[in-house]
């Protein structure tokens, strides 16, 4: 079986989506970064993932992927019939990957300002201004589509879902256009409102 290791709230959210999306057998595997990034039966997550940093999945032949962007491919591809991704090698894949790319370099690392206790005040009021530009990506391409790919959900909302909440949630910042029925439509489907109860969370906390 698969072992995702996650934080409440964290990135791990993505993998947990796609997870539960794919319908795939897994179990969590909670690691408490105010311990010390402690598993719950008392290890050190260092042992089990060397980078030190939540999401980590655990294959079942032993091997370990890290980087979302990486791991929510990886799951979509366990299930094809998901429709989670595009098939490899078809230009659409590329498509795909672009958004993901997107997502963790320009929204998920986006964030990191804003999480930092040395970041100036006002390198923050910068990097919220970059944040909001970056955005409006997100929202002009869910204009006149349901999702980022068109018509179907695919790995990219789940990761999307991440940083819009995390926006919100901890930045305090603001969806405008678009992006205030994506979210909510993010947010109806079942297997987000599943991964949200798991961690402990409403659909709209």
């Amino acid at each position: 079986m698969l072992t995702l290791y996650y934080a409440p709230g964290g990135c791990s959210i993505s993998p947990h989506i796609a997870l539960r999306e794919a319908k795939l057998p897994f179990q969590l595997q909670r690691v408490d970064f105010m311990r010390g990034k402690k598993l719950d039966d008392g290890t050190d997550f260092v042992t089990v993932n060397p980078k030190g940093y939540i999401p980590a999945l655990a294959l079942e032949n032993g091997q370990l992927l890290t980087e979302t962007a990486v791991m929510v491919q990886y799951i979509a591809d366990l299930r094809p019939e998901s429709k989670l991704a595009p098939a490899p090698g078809t230009f659409e894949r590329v498509r795909l990957q672009e958004w993901l790319n997107f997502i963790a370099t320009e929204l998920h690392k986006g964030l990191t300002p804003f999480y930092s206790p040395d970041a100036s005040e006002q390198y923050k009021t910068k990097m919220r201004e970059r944040f909001e530009l970056r955005l409006g990506v997100v929202g002009n391409a869910v204009e006149a589509q349901p999702y980022l790919m068109g018509e179907q959900f695919t790995v990219a909302d789940g990761y999307a879902f991440y940083t819009l909440r995390a926006w919100q949630t901890f930045v305090k910042g603001e969806l405008k256009g678009a992006l205030v029925p994506y979210y909510a439509r993010l947010l109806e489907r079942p297997s987000i409102q599943a991964a949200l109860e798991a961690e402990g969370f409403t659909k709209d906390a």
